[in-house]
């Protein structure tokens, strides 16, 4: 290898720190160093964040939370904001104009109009290590974007959480929000007439993302031409009526956003008229392993979605991670996914009591699949449902926000080997002391735990999971409320909090590319 192209590696990866985007590797040649040696993992310096449009109900209530954790290495400046994006259509007028409509045909809701980005951000973050919280009340609540840099970059987390009494997906909604990437898997949507299903696109840059979405049934693509080409235009949000682009009414469905150019943040909201509604987050990328942790003790009913992306057909062990360890649920051992086909599999009670976590292995050859699970809570007509998409580890760290003294719960699962992880309760919003805790996975189990509170608690507190040692973890909190007598709840899966980076050593000067 030369000095030219060892610089450029050593400008793309420092480049990949400034970021938080991106990480390069590079495979070892012989009598190289391994990556471990030559790398050193630096907190990234700058990050984004997205979070789609709340809820178009009147009596919605929405509350943000924002969290960076205290992470070394970090200088002492720096700053982290939320501001409201425009809300526009594709086809719509522009940001700043009248109120638009669906036009009925596309599916593309102009919604309404809250003109360019506001100059007073919605919420802006004080300080490290200690929570702050917004809210909003209504149908107008807007999408935001958000920006981070400095020491509020590394592990930046934003939780909205909805709360809505009734009608059409009332109960309780919960969302990260994502940074902005050019490909998304959503495994269990619906076009069936109880289920309203938008797929909410942002774009936090200065230029139009052209963005397709596919949709893809139990006999393989449905066929839109409406769904092709759909622009987001700068700083604006989208949400697009999925049923609005095919004719097929079917549940079970996957939905692929493909991003030919730009980059948005993406994420799905399910809303039933008999079982309440929440988002579902984008399906980790698809792999031949999987694992969807936290499916509540109590779930009454848990549905699984996968699609095998391509041509090949997947055979899959379907296991529960139980807190006594694997089990494989009775009739349904293992699932086949026709390749470019959704398959859908009612597991039932499948917990029956306890605390569990889907973990899905290759009987053979490795196929690249992307699923998720949809969890119901309840009986009759008092019934909540959440969605858990297959995630990746919990890595160096994970983070989640908008915790409080009762109502929390934070599952984790060790599905290889056993695992020390260390979990931390932050400062509260409004004051208190972070405290920490350690505790010990055994190997193929799921274990629910009460989280740490922090000593003299007032309003809400952050966690953060960080492996001691061991297998790798995997994670998911559950937020429950009670709501007129149904058991409202929401679910969200806790990969790496991407905060730091891997940076190889560079050993070479970047001003040969001068010369």
């Amino acid at each position: 290898m030369n000095r030219t192209t060892l610089s450029l590696i050593a400008g793309t990866t420092a480049l990949a720190a400034v970021t938080g985007f991106a990480a390069l590797s590079q495979p070892d040649a012989p009598g190289a160093r391994t990556t471990a040696e030559a790398a050193a993992q630096l907190p990234v310096e700058r990050t984004s964040l997205l979070c789609p449009a709340p809820s178009t109900s009147e009596i919605a209530e929405t509350s943000y939370t924002s969290f960076t954790p205290v992470t070394k290495g970090t200088g002492g400046d720096g700053k982290a904001e939320l501001r409201a994006a425009a809300a526009q259509s594709a086809d719509g007028p522009a940001a700043g104009e009248e109120d638009g409509a669906s036009d009925g045909k596309t599916g593309k809701q102009t919604g309404k109009q809250f003109g360019k980005q506001t100059e007073k951000p919605v919420l802006t973050p004080k300080e490290p290590g200690k929570p702050v919280t917004g809210d909003s009340s209504g149908s107008e609540a807007p999408a935001l974007v958000g920006t981070a840099d400095g020491r509020f970059a590394p592990g930046w987390t934003v939780q909205e959480t909805t709360e809505v009494a009734a009608g059409t997906g009332r109960g309780l909604q919960g969302v990260n929000c994502t940074a902005p990437d050019t490909n998304f898997w959503f495994p269990g949507v619906s076009t069936e007439a109880d289920r309203t299903d938008y797929v909410h696109l942002t774009n936090p840059d200065d230029s139009a993302a052209v963005v397709d979405i596919e949709l893809y049934g139990k006999d393989g693509t449905l066929k839109s031409a409406v769904g092709e080409g759909l622009t987001v235009q700068p700083h604006s949000t989208d949400p697009v009526l999925l049923s609005t682009l095919t004719a097929e009414k079917q549940a079970g469905l996957t939905v692929h956003v493909n991003v030919r150019s730009g980059r948005v943040g993406a994420a799905v909201q399910a809303l039933d008229d008999n079982i309440g509604g929440d988002w579902l987050a984008a399906s980790a990328d698809p792999a031949g392993s999987l694992v969807l942790p936290g499916i509540p003790k109590d779930a009454t009913s848990v549905r699984l979605v996968a699609f095998a992306p391509g041509d090949a057909d997947a055979d899959l062990k379907v296991r529960l991670a139980s807190p006594s360890g694997l089990i494989t649920p009775a009739g349904h051992e293992t699932v086949h996914v026709k390749g470019g086909m959704t398959t859908a599999v009612d597991l039932g009670d499948v917990t029956r009591g306890e605390a569990g976590s889907l973990v899905m292995t290759p009987t053979d050859r490795s196929v690249p699949v992307v699923a998720a699970v949809q969890v119901v809570r309840g009986k009759g007509d008092r019934q909540e449902s959440a969605f858990i998409p297959a995630t990746r580890p919990v890595g160096t760290r994970a983070t989640s926000a908008d915790n409080s003294a009762k109502g929390s719960t934070l599952s984790l699962t060790a599905p290889e080997r056993a695992a020390t992880v260390k979990v931390t309760a932050s400062a509260g919003s409004e004051g208190g002391t972070p405290v920490s805790k350690t505790y010990t996975i055994k190997a193929g189990t799921t274990q629910d735990i009460e989280p740490p509170v922090p000593a003299g608690l007032k309003g809400t507190y952050a966690l953060t999971v960080e492996p001691v040692s061991g297998g790798p973890v995997y994670g998911a909190r559950t937020l429950t409320a009670a709501e007129g007598g149904v058991p409202a709840f929401t679910v969200q899966t806790l990969p790496d909090d991407r905060g730091t980076v891997a940076v190889p050593e560079a050993d070479e000067d970047l001003s040969v590319l001068q010369k």
